[in-house]
């Protein structure tokens, strides 16, 4: 598709709003946040949980293997997916700005996915977690979790519909998106436009708080550790300074037996973490089967797109975490599932290297829309195929902005990933490792002889992705500053706490 500008979109919006729009598929992209595809029963054999659900819409379209988000943090990947744009170039790096000592805020004049899918004649609308503290924008309909840092509550949630508040009383969050979804699908949208719904889910973000219907389910299983539970972070700086360590985890810690070994707290905090986490993603899997079911009896289905992703990945008390934000593989691997019979097969597998950057572009090419040209991301459309273009990239560039983990950027190639921690000028701390013959990220090789010229050839490669999507040394500049801030801003709560 050539890419043209949003004056011509605008253009060519009059054209699309004919008899010819029912063509046209109808998208539906449910959102999850935290969730691991390691938690995803089709990605894992069930070695953890059961999600059948999910796995129908594998089962029944492709299951894609190689996603990544390029900064592994909520708020800066919701943005990325909306504008198919990095972090550094929608404004939006960090949950918290540490010189206002408040929330950071998207800049909704940008026009998303949304501007262009609405000129084009779609009907949109957002229904769930936002979590960008601003309004949504072009969207026909919206009603979105509000509350202390756009988290919203599991329980009793508070939303924002349309500009006007409401409690749901008694009511479960994951429950109450799914229907208010439906509810928009079967009372107010123009069933004479195809339409672009955004079902995005609070759970399973921490502390999970499982309903009724779940809660316990999984008091009676062992989950199998990861095997790197008790990782020593040997040759690894920033990662044995990391606090986001399971033995750390104050909620749960609360909750253990006095006395505990450190070895024997983490194990018990994985396994009450894992309980939480994995009930609550089956009421997310029940939910996506209540949307799947509603479409299949209005006989929709089939002409409409359904995703299934989550912002980023998690730790699962791999390396002995929870939480994200490092560029290690848990965290920025992404699940993404497509059901959409009229270009893939049931059952396919997908290794394309594709990236949240990409998600605007490829709806877009999806609807018949041309792409604006400040859209960094590529449409992943001819990977349906189950093979990748001959053209397509083999790399790709990834940004941390220093929120609880040190600031960091790297690049990652199908073999090899190269890290750079800046957070300390005068001692910078570099990471490679060849994820062929360490997959679990074990060992920093950058200052192993034998890798000389793979790094070599690694800082050449961080040069060119840093150029392609437009790296300003300026936005780290102010890094710099904001992590610097909360440093102060943490020495001094922990002395006066």
């Amino acid at each position: 598709m050539n890419n043209i500008t949003l004056s011509a979109v605008g253009v060519l919006a009059a054209g699309f709003a004919t008899a010819a729009e029912q063509s046209r598929p109808n998208i539906l992209f449910i959102l999850s946040d935290d969730h691991s595809r390691q938690a995803i029963s089709c990605y894992n054999d069930g070695r953890l949980n059961q999600t059948p659900n999910l796995d129908r819409i594998a089962h029944e379209g492709m299951r894609l293997d190689n996603v990544f988000c390029v900064s592994a943090l909520s708020a800066p990947s919701r943005a990325t997916i909306l504008t198919g744009k990095h972090s550094h170039i929608t404004g939006l790096t960090q949950l918290w700005d540490y010189m206002k000592r408040a929330p950071t805020v998207f800049d909704n004049s940008q026009d998303t996915i949304a501007t262009y899918m609405q000129q084009a004649g779609y009907q949109t609308a957002v229904v769930g977690k936002w979590h960008l503290n601003c309004t949504p924008r072009n969207f026909d309909y919206y009603n979105v979790l509000i509350g202390p840092w756009g988290q919203g509550e599991y329980f009793d949630p508070d939303f924002n519909e349309n500009g006007t508040e409401r409690t749901y009383t008694g009511r479960y969050v994951t429950d109450v998106i799914t229907e208010e979804s439906l509810r928009w699908l079967e009372e107010s949208r123009d069933r004479e436009k195809p339409f672009m719904l955004f079902v995005h889910h609070k759970a399973p973000h921490a502390i999970c708080e499982p309903d009724q219907k779940h809660k316990g389910m999984y008091d009676d299983v062992v989950f199998p550790e990861p095997d790197t539970i008790n990782d020593d972070y040997a040759g690894r700086l920033a990662a044995a300074a990391s606090d986001q360590r399971l033995d750390k985890w104050t909620p749960y810690v609360r909750k253990a037996p006095k006395g505990l070994s450190p070895e024997k707290l983490r194990s018990f905090v994985y396994q009450a973490y894992m309980r939480d986490y994995c009930s609550v993603i089956a009421s997310i899997d029940d939910n996506v089967g209540r949307m799947l079911n509603y479409l299949e009896k209005t006989g929709e289905l089939d002409n409409t797109v359904v995703m299934y992703s989550s912002d980023q990945g998690m730790f699962l008390g791999d390396h002995g975490w929870y939480n994200k934000m490092f560029m290690y593989e848990e965290p920025i691997r992404m699940p993404l599932l497509i059901r959409y019979p009229k270009e893939i097969a049931a059952g396919s597998v997908s290794s394309t290297m594709i990236l949240n950057v990409d998600f605007a572009q490829t709806m877009l090419d999806l609807a018949g829309i041309p792409a604006p040209r400040d859209m960094q991301g590529k449409s992943f459309r001819p990977a349906f195929s189950g093979k990748t273009p001959a053209d397509w990239r083999d790399s790709f560039f990834y940004q941390h902005y220093g929120e609880w983990v040190a600031p960091h950027y790297g690049v990652r190639t199908d073999r090899y990933k190269l890290i750079y921690f800046y957070n300390d000028p005068d001692h910078p701390e570099w990471e490679l490792f060849d994820l062929k013959n360490d997959p679990k990220e074990l060992s920093n090789v950058h200052n192993n002889p034998e890798y000389a010229g793979v790094v070599k050839e690694m800082h050449k490669k961080l040069q060119a992705v840093q150029k392609e999507c437009g790296y300003m040394k300026e936005v780290d500049d102010g890094v710099m500053m904001r992590w610097r801030k909360r440093l102060a801003d943490k020495k001094r709560w922990e002395k006066n706490k």
